[in-house]
């Protein structure tokens, strides 16, 4: 069941509440506590999700009267959600994300007041934007034998230029003056690739922000020696998720950071930290992330002067030292219900360091990017086949040529985890069960004899799953060749 709280009856704007699992009660409730005393005219709709609703027998931990909620409100406050063991398909976080497509996820960073980091003379102030529905975190994964597991990393055209475009135009409503793009586009030259190249694209839009590409490693690297030189990263999904968790690091930790998710039709604003079982229920919970997360919901509402209000009363509080647990160093520590008490104390005064900035909406712009699904020139250049072997790669080779010696198909690789291992019998890898297979063609009915191939094949070898390799030939993306090949590196 669904609740209705109005906190004023000037109240205009809804918003769906969730209060999560553990400590996610104690902290949502602090938070509504600071945006009631605030007087921030909000109509909260309480719903479920996580481990409670697992534990109903859904296996998505979201029910439908959440998901309708949220498509009505199209904004969402969470507390942290649990994804038990043992039950229950797959996290209810990752369920929320997918269900309204919340592409980009934000997660702000800078030096607070009060809490002591071996960073807090360094004048961070920068936000990582991450991909947030890609990538990795697809979760296509396959096991290929009992001993090998596969994962599929999936990046599109698509979701690399909204998340992009989402970096930039959040640095303009920031009115901040770089956008790093961190990839591994050195070793993965397709999907990572495919984001440094849209990156370079899109940048040619706006030219009153400087960007640049940068290496991830060397990101995570020069984040801990120079963090002061950024001001926005984006990156994709699984670099996103752990670079977002160092730059938390920097300026206090878990407790204090705080994230939303945008799509288009749906916001959802949420604490970084774990529902943290072990502490439940005790008044041990630190809701400054909670109340930061609440914060930016607000901004994105437009409600820039009562979000402002909030972040002075939070820093003021923060800058008196009184701190809960996980942050206090010498002075007695507060419970969650005292901290609260506290920020709403002091609601109406000011840290005596506070940079007042400009904040603007963020331009979301709602049309789709739209690429032909029909390139001008499609070429089968080959087919990859995986396939489960124990024997050494020339044993392969000579099955391999005895099944195309009559077809279109010539080979070019036997490869074992990467490695080429039929053409050099002194490499030192040390082969798995998983081989691959590829085989070239030039032949343009090659197409119609692939089911043959692999029919003979399977007959002496037991394959797993086959990838057609194409080159296309584009009007609007063309390599130095004239084709954008997806075929991959041996």
């Amino acid at each position: 069941m669904t609740q209705i709280h109005d906190n004023e009856e000037m109240t205009h704007q809804k918003i769906t509440v969730i209060p999560g699992d553990g400590i996610g009660p104690e902290v949502v409730n602090a938070a509504l506590q600071v945006l009631e005393a605030a007087n921030v005219p909000l109509t909260y709709e309480f719903c479920e999700a996580g481990a409670s609703v697992f534990l109903k027998g859904d296996p998505t931990g979201v029910p439908q009267a959440t998901v309708d909620s949220i498509r009505q409100t199209r904004i969402a406050l969470k507390g942290p959600l649990e994804t038990p063991v043992g039950y229950g398909e797959k996290s209810a976080n990752v369920t929320l994300r997918k269900q309204f497509e919340t592409f980009a996820n934000t997660r702000p960073v800078t030096n607070l007041p009060g809490i002591i980091t071996p960073f807090s003379d360094r004048n961070i102030d920068l936000v990582v934007v991450r991909e947030n529905v890609e990538d990795l975190y697809a979760g296509i994964e396959y096991m290929e034998t009992p001993d090998v597991a596969q994962g599929l990393k999936l990046m599109s055209r698509q979701g690399c230029e909204k998340i992009i475009r989402f970096a930039f135009e959040t640095a303009r409503a920031l009115n901040k003056k770089s956008v790093h793009c961190a990839t591994k586009a050195n070793i993965m030259k397709l999907t990572e690739g495919l984001m440094k190249r849209t990156f370079e694209s899109v940048n040619d839009e706006y030219p009153d922000i400087e960007g640049h590409h940068i290496i991830i490693d060397n990101c995570a690297h020069q984040l801990v020696i120079r963090p002061e030189l950024f001001d926005i990263i984006v990156t994709s999904n699984m670099n996103g998720d752990i670079l977002s968790d160092l730059t938390s690091g920097l300026v206090g930790g878990l407790g204090v950071a705080a994230s939303s998710n945008i799509g288009y039709n749906a916001a959802i604003f949420e604490a970084v930290h774990g529902s943290a079982p072990d502490i439940a229920g005790k008044n041990l919970a630190n809701p400054t992330a909670l109340i930061s997360a609440s914060i930016i919901m607000l901004r994105h509402l437009e409600l820039f002067n009562e979000a402002t209000s909030i972040e002075k009363a939070l820093y003021t509080t923060l800058e008196s030292g009184q701190l809960t647990g996980d942050l206090a160093k010498s002075n007695p520590a507060l419970g969650t219900k005292e901290f609260t008490n506290q920020v709403i104390g002091n609601l109406g005064k000011s840290p005596t360091q506070y940079t007042s900035r400009p904040y603007a909406p963020v331009q979301i712009k709602k049309t789709l990017p739209k690429y032909s699904n029909t390139p001008h020139k499609r070429i089968l250049a080959g087919i990859d086949v995986y396939f489960q072997s124990q024997a050494q790669a020339k044993e392969i080779e000579k099955i391999v040529q005895s099944t195309i010696v009559s077809g279109p198909f010539t080979l070019d690789c036997i490869a074992n985890r990467g490695s080429c291992v039929h053409i050099n019998d002194t490499s030192d890898t040390h082969p798995i069960d998983l081989y691959r297979i590829r085989l070239l063609t030039n032949d343009p009915d090659a197409e119609t004899q692939i089911a043959s191939f692999l029919q003979a094949f399977g007959k002496i070898i037991h394959w797993t799953h086959l990838e057609k390799l194409h080159q296309f030939e584009s009007s609007k993306f063309k390599s130095e060749k004239g084709f954008t090949s997806i075929a991959g590196n041996h």
